[in-house]
């Protein structure tokens, strides 16, 4: 492997990726530093001036709890040996997936093998949807229908995390409902990775946006952009890569030796080593230019709110000369290109998010009237504790999220991305998911303050009144929030659609006068006012008034479940916002959960986890599958309260379609099968001979599966 790397990137070819990235860096590093100027002085305008918000009526956790999400074993593929091994993943609330070599060595506090972050990656459960893109992102390359991957999984269930540029993983599992779990984690992984951008940084995530806008359309590139993911290195790194990625492969591609596979393998490798090199680069270059801004931040923020009333007066001025010069042309094209197509997009964006919200309300329901029938059952207050406790988390829970975040991936925007430059709905679909998820979080908070509150005194009698009506209040404060942030997200990415489109049609006309508008400016204040952000600004103000109609039409109709703007909720809990915004220890105050017992001691768990487990009892770890590891409790997603006779008579029923899934394989039966369970060897054998070990090399007995 490192020969590959090595002999395909020499010192030659390095110093020209550090140049390359070096000069990326450096432009728009300009760009960078002309927007921060910017965005300081919208930021300090605003606060100043004030804004008129939208008043939600759920609670925002501002502290989050302590939690991990996931964890257990599955197989992976080694590239170093080319070799299955059973690994131990862990996923934290950082939502980066930490390898291990073992159950016990995660246990123990060793070093992980490795950590992934999800960034930019896609998750796939197929080998074909993984050819295939493989195969479009090295056309020179391009295999043959026929011909047979590099990589073959020893199980039927693979799960594939897919970059452009870095290395891609591989792993495996025995059961495809393991599959489908494990999918929803590293999906989660991926959303949570991608949403790398602080929106607490008023100043620095805008001025680092609009830069990265206006570098690309310096390009020629308008619209929506799939590689805005990670953090600001990590999009700079893709930044970079976008171009160097293809000119690197028509010079190198060519010269790779060996059958079709082999030269896949290595430009893979090689690509890996490219994008860590400039991932490496980016990060320590932006580092240092945001130190710079901040370090000129106290004297711009000095200035600006010294001279704001003249800065403002003459940025008017400005953009009145300007307005009168592209007004004409924006109106013309707003009126042809522009207003025709509002409503089409707009309904093509309504349908799937509104589907998803619905879903994420229904979930809701189902969860706090699981939690007021167990509430009948049993009065304790340490039965309630325990409740609240798995509820606590399931904004966070990937599995029960699942079906909502999958409405959203309906979402089809086919005839638009060609002509308004969108290349795919995926920035969209992200969005709302993130939306749902915070969504679904303030409903849940807002519910155990409301509990809390209202428990004060109250004795096991009443648990199942107070709940209910916490239940009533929740909900209706949910269908307003939801219905506000879903108008937000329509006017906003309407804006991200047909914004860059104006700008495309307009700018070959507009931009080449837009220079000489630059001597109204006074030089003290030419930092805070550029005449290209005021051309954006009345192209964007020519389309809102259009847009926020449509939006307004949209809601009056109540197809969507969309409140008019008129009917706003003021004051409808005066006391609501005076609650606590800690989270609430259920299982410390109220016994939910007793904790682990280590060592002959009662530990409290400090860290729960939020996607449970099933653990057969009596069953032993064969594999340290995530379907036999032991889990902590959490909001389970099989079906509590049975014996272990119905476990055993009873089929499980698909929750979605209603119908029986067959039984999965029980306990070994034999001395040999138990053997083979602990100290498993895979080998899968090809039909030319050939082996591809799989697992740990200590059974005497070996499974043979011909492939």
């Amino acid at each position: 492997m490192g020969d590959v790397i090595s002999t395909n990137l020499d010192e030659g070819k390095r110093e020209m990726i550090k140049a390359r990235t070096n000069a990326v860096m450096a432009e728009f590093g300009r760009f960078y530093e002309q927007q921060y100027a910017v965005a300081l002085f919208n930021s300090v305008r605003y606060e100043i001036e004030g804004g008129g918000n939208t008043q939600t009526q759920l609670l925002h956790r501002k502290v989050k709890p302590n939690k991990s999400i996931f964890s257990g074993g599955l197989f992976q593929y080694l590239e170093e040996s080319k070799k299955w091994r059973s690994r131990f993943l862990y996923v934290g609330d950082s939502y980066n997936i930490s390898l291990y070599e073992s159950k016990a060595a995660h246990d123990r506090g060793l070093h992980s093998k490795g950590v992934i972050n999800c960034a930019g990656y896609r998750a796939l459960t197929s080998m074909e949807e993984y050819l295939g893109l493989l195969n479009n992102s090295l056309s020179d390359t391009k295999a043959k229908a026929a011909s047979a991957p590099f990589l073959k999984c020893p199980m039927q269930f693979p799960l594939i995390l897919w970059h452009p540029y870095a290395r891609h993983h591989y792993f495996c599992v025995m059961t495809e409902k393991e599959q489908k779990k494990w999918h929803a984690v590293f999906q989660d992984c991926v959303r949570h990775s991608n949403n790398g951008l602080s929106e607490e940084c008023k100043v620095a995530t805008p001025a680092f946006t609009d830069a990265l806008r206006l570098y690309r359309q310096a390009k020629g590139h308008y619209g929506t952009w799939d590689l805005m993911c990670g953090n600001q290195a990590q999009i700079l790194a893709n930044l970079v890569m976008e171009t160097l990625h293809p000119e690197l492969k028509n010079l190198i591609v060519p010269r790779l030796k060996g059958k079709l596979q082999q030269r896949q393998r290595d430009w893979m490798l090689i690509s890996d080593a490219v994008y860590r090199q400039v991932l490496s680069q980016t990060k320590t270059q932006h580092e240092a230019l945001a130190q710079v801004c901040e370090v000129e931040r106290p004297r711009l923020d000095s200035t600006l709110r010294t001279d704001m009333d003249q800065i403002i007066t003459s940025k008017e001025h400005v953009s009145g000369k300007i307005r009168a010069l592209v007004l004409p042309r924006v109106e013309h094209l707003v009126r042809s290109k522009v207003q025709p197509y509002i409503h089409s997009i707009l309904e093509a964006l309504m349908e799937p998010t509104s589907r998803g919200f619905s879903e994420v309300r229904d979930i809701l329901f189902r969860e706090l009237v699981e939690v007021r029938k167990n509430t009948v059952n049993d009065r304790s207050s340490e039965k309630l504790g325990e409740h609240m406790d798995k509820i606590s988390m399931l904004a966070f829970h990937p599995v029960k999220m699942q079906s909502c975040y999958e409405k959203m991936e309906a979402l089809n925007l086919e005839g638009l991305q060609q002509r308004c430059d969108v290349s795919s709905p995926s920035v969209f679909i992200q969005r709302t998911q993130i939306l749902m998820r915070q969504q679904m979080d303030n409903a849940v908070h807002t519910f155990e303050q409301l509990v809390h509150q209202s428990l004060d005194g109250h004795s096991g009698e009443d648990f199942c009144k107070i709940i209910q009506r916490c239940q009533d209040r929740v909900l209706k404060k949910y269908d307003y929030d939801s219905s506000t942030v879903r108008k937000k997200f329509f006017r906003e990415a309407l804006l991200q659609i047909i914004i860059p489109y104006m700008l495309k049609q307009l700018s070959p006309f507009c931009s080449p006068d837009l220079p000489k508008f630059k001597e109204l400016i006074f030089e003290d204040f030419s930092r805070f006012i550029l005449v290209e952000n005021i051309f954006e600004e009345l192209v964007l103000q020519s389309v809102s008034k259009d847009i926020l109609m449509a939006v307004k039409e949209a809601a009056v109709q109540r197809r969507h479940n969309l409140y008019r703007d008129s009917m706003v909720l003021t004051n409808s809990d005066p006391n609501l916002h005076l609650l606590g915004e800690d989270t609430i220890d259920w299982a410390g105050q109220f016994g939910g959960v007793k904790g682990d017992r280590q060592g002959g001691e009662v530990a409290n768990r400090k860290r729960k986890q939020i996607v449970s487990m099933i653990h057969l009892d009596g069953m032993p770890l064969p594999y340290e599958s995530c379907q036999e590891v032991p889990g902590v409790d959490g909001i389970p997603e099989e079906s509590e309260g049975q014996t272990e006779q119905d476990l055993e008579t009873e089929k499980p029923v698909n929750p979605i379609q209603h119908i029986p899934i067959e039984k999965e394989p029980g306990s070994p039966d034999s001395l040999n099968e138990i053997r083979d369970l602990i100290n498993p060897v895979l080998e899968v054998v090809e039909k030319d001979g050939s082996q591809i070990e799989v697992g740990v090399e200590k059974s005497s007995e070996s499974v043979h599966i011909l492939v």
